[in-house]
């Protein structure tokens, strides 16, 4: 800029000609600030990719506008002894709270296909691990691996096609919490003990649940942050199945 304006006042050029040579200028550079702020990179996430064995490349879009992250996956399953998918991950140490809504693009996919809250070990595929996921049929639960290459379980929410997930991690426990409709966050019931050691990796997560299959979802109002201490007694909840 200061030579822009040494070269205005050695040339002599009209008012004019400076207004347009700055706005050639600038033009780039304010285009530039506007595509980064409507979609860049991973968010206030670390990087993304595929986990394990994948047929079509998974994908992250952040649009800092909405606040919101598209993310597609390919993948055969997040099941068993090994893992397939799409994961945007942060590396983290300590508790952990992640919470977001969570919906599913187009309603022709696989019933079991998975948009997940990722608490993982490692980025192996056949990790210890632990998340919420939301299926394509609705059904929600916490999933997890306890040991590298051990068998998956998981513990069914009473609560189907929940808006709102939240996953959290103090100390060695693990607990889900939903949001159904346009409800507050309640616990999902059920939590398990899993030892992970930091630092370890959470985020987001896309499984088809079909090697041949591309599916997205979108997760938005994203709330990664330390579990909120209550600083008071623990409240004791009970939770209702219903659909």
């Amino acid at each position: 800029m200061e030579n822009l304006i040494r070269l205005f006042k050695e040339t002599g050029m009209t008012r004019m000609t400076w207004k347009s040579l700055v706005c050639m200028t600038s033009l780039p550079l304010i285009l530039a600030g506007m595509a980064m702020s409507q979609s860049s990179g991973t968010g206030q996430f670390d990087n993304h990719g595929d986990i394990g064995n994948t047929h079509t490349a998974g994908s992250v879009k952040y649009d800092a506008g909405k606040g919101e992250y598209l993310v597609g996956g390919s993948g055969e399953n997040m099941w068993f002894a090994s893992d397939a998918f799409q994961f945007v991950w942060k590396k983290w140490s300590g508790d952990v709270s992640l919470a977001a809504d969570v919906r599913w693009i187009g309603t022709t996919g696989n019933a079991h296909r998975k948009a997940c809250l990722l608490i993982r070990q490692s980025l192996d595929p056949d990790a210890p691990y632990v998340d919420a996921a939301l299926h394509g049929d609705g059904l929600t639960s916490l999933q997890y691996r306890e040991v590298r290459g051990g068998p998956t379980r998981e513990i069914q929410s009473g609560v189907a096609g929940p808006r709102r997930i939240r996953i959290e991690r103090e100390g060695n426990e693990v607990f889900m919490s939903v949001a159904p409709g346009g409800g507050e966050l309640r616990a999902a019931g059920g939590s398990f003990r899993i030892a992970l050691h930091d630092p370890y990796f959470v985020g987001l997560g896309v499984c088809a649940h079909d090697s041949n299959a591309f599916e997205q979802a979108v997760f938005s109002s994203v709330v990664l942050e330390k579990p909120r201490a209550t600083g008071g007694e623990r409240v004791l909840e009970s939770t209702d199945r219903k659909s």
